[in-house]
């Protein structure tokens, strides 16, 4: 492959009909480009890092274990970061649990394919599973500004394996894009941007998936209408869909974007078209919610898809821009009367939706998915629902980003152990404009009743630093859960930058 500088990060834009309009769309999509600063999972960089201690030997499971030692690690992007002097080429560094050092990962690194090039970002979208079932937890790494060929911006996605000698020591990467040759199959094309978005887990019946985002998909003659990738099970087959698929709500069109958000959990997925228009409305977006298992027409089986309608209060219009699911999360759920989970709890972000007259003040909505498939409205949080810090401002970009995490999984899922993230890198504090922020609420239950602001860290505060643009979520180990519990944390942190 060849690459290209890619120059400034860029979001895929709304094509020719979105403009800058009244929502400040030139705004949104300016912060929005900070999003390649770190991606999820982000944690501050550029410190020294150890070699790493010697790891089990064998792996012994778990969510975020890499090396198999049974403690957790954490992944850290850095898609800007400078790899054997090529600028935006992009790394991961993954901090080994219990003190045991960390690993630094690029396309350099000897068994991850390819070679690190100016503008790749490697790392701008990742999502952690065990893709071989072997107990270690493997990386899937996005990569949507690779060259392939003379197709600019066509997109990589790599799955880098951990074992007991660390994350990308031990088993060579398997890289996917499109083409004959591999499961997915298409066409690379320029600015497809394959791997925008990715997420992954484990099916109810143990069969690892990866989802593959690549919004600037052309379906036909329909220009960036948007697809998704679909890899599953440990012999990595494949599958594409879009909205033209069987069974999947609305259809493809003109700069929907399909594929540019995503979340999963063992039962449902939800794949977000933020840039969808309805009718004449342009930009309000939407998503299609999938179960994971295949189904006869060879996609995992489509349950629903929905847009601002689906929100009965307080507001159903879908306006210009609302740019509904540019954000998801989603975290498993256990109501009440179940014996195990069985449900799925959904958030997603309108980051454009106005109120009243506030232009981009922003909501999040949040859905309950139950095993049949049926889906509810929870909760619509803004700056306005009683208790929760703020108040709405134009331009705070709220639900911009998000991350969700229960925290509990053997009990009936309660406000205690269902918790949600939300970025709000748009929010001015005093005198510091757009330092942004993040809200810390729980899924279920009244949202303002322990809402805790994240403001930015260590160091002096700044005009413009969009804290809240990169989310992630990790739970900690039983000692740490024990810790942070005196403080009233509880057994859950919130990685943000």
């Amino acid at each position: 492959m060849t690459r290209h500088d890619g120059g400034v990060p860029k979001e895929p834009d709304n094509g020719d009909h979105a403009g800058t309009g009244a929502h400040g769309h030139s705004r949104r999509v300016a912060i929005a480009k900070k999003a390649g600063l770190l991606a999820v999972f982000a944690l501050a960089h550029g410190r020294p890092y150890a070699a790493p201690a010697q790891a089990a030997a064998a792996c012994a499971g778990g969510a975020s274990v890499f090396n198999g030692d049974g403690i957790r690690d954490v992944a850290t992007a850095a898609p800007e970061a400078t790899v054997a002097g090529k600028k935006r080429a992009g790394l991961m560094r993954i901090v080994l649990g219990g003190g045991k050092g960390a690993v630094e990962i690029s396309q350099e690194s000897p068994d991850v394919a390819d070679g690190a090039e100016a503008g790749d970002r490697f790392g701008t979208s990742l999502a952690v599973y065990d893709a071989d079932l072997d107990g270690c937890a493997d990386l899937a790494i996005g990569t949507p500004y690779e060259d392939v060929g003379p197709e600019r911006d066509a997109g990589y996605v790599q799955v880098i394996f951990g074992s007991t000698e660390a994350v990308g020591r031990d088993k060579a990467s398997k890289g996917f894009l499109q083409g004959s040759a591999y499961p997915i199959g298409g066409t690379p094309e320029q600015e497809d941007w394959f791997g925008y978005a990715v997420t992954a887990g484990k099916s109810i019946t143990g069969n690892p998936f990866l989802v593959i985002g690549i919004p600037g998909e052309d379906i036909g003659t329909v220009p960036d209408a948007g697809t998704l990738g679909y890899i599953y099970g440990t012999d990595f087959k494949g599958t594409a869909v879009s909205q033209d698929s069987v069974g999947v709500r609305e259809e493809a069109e003109r700069y929907d974007r399909f594929g540019s958000s995503a979340a999963a959990t063992d039962r449902h997925i939800a794949v977000g078209a933020p840039r969808e228009s309805r009718g004449t409305v342009a930009g309000t977006g939407g998503l299609r919610a999938f179960a994971p298992p295949i189904n006869t027409d060879d996609i995992p089986r489509p349950l629903f898809g929905m847009g601002q309608s689906r929100t009965p209060d307080p507001d159903t219009a879908a306006q210009t821009d609302d740019h509904y699911a540019t954000a998801l999360a989603m975290a498993p759920c256990r109501p009440a009367g179940a014996a195990a989970i069985t449900d799925s709890l959904l958030a997603v972000g309108v980051p454009g939706e106005d109120l009243s007259t506030t232009v981009d003040a922003s909501a999040v909505h949040v859905f309950h998915i139950t095993a049949a498939g049926t889906v509810s409205l929870v909760n619509w949080i803004d700056q306005n629902t009683p208790d929760v810090g703020g108040s709405p401002e134009a331009g705070e970009l709220s639900g911009q980003r998000l991350a969700a995490a229960d925290t509990t999984t053997d009990v009936v899922s309660t406000s205690a152990t269902v918790h949600l993230a939300v970025g709000v890198p748009g929010e001015d504090m005093g005198e510091f404009s757009e330092q942004g922020g993040v809200h810390n609420l729980p899924m279920i239950g009244a949202p303002g009743a322990s809402d805790v602001w994240i403001g930015p860290g260590a160091g002096e505060p700044a005009a413009r630093t969009y804290t809240g643009l990169s989310l992630g979520t990790s739970r900690l180990s039983s000692t740490s859960a024990r810790r942070t519990a005196a403080g009233r944390c509880g057994p859950y942190t919130v990685l943000v930058r």
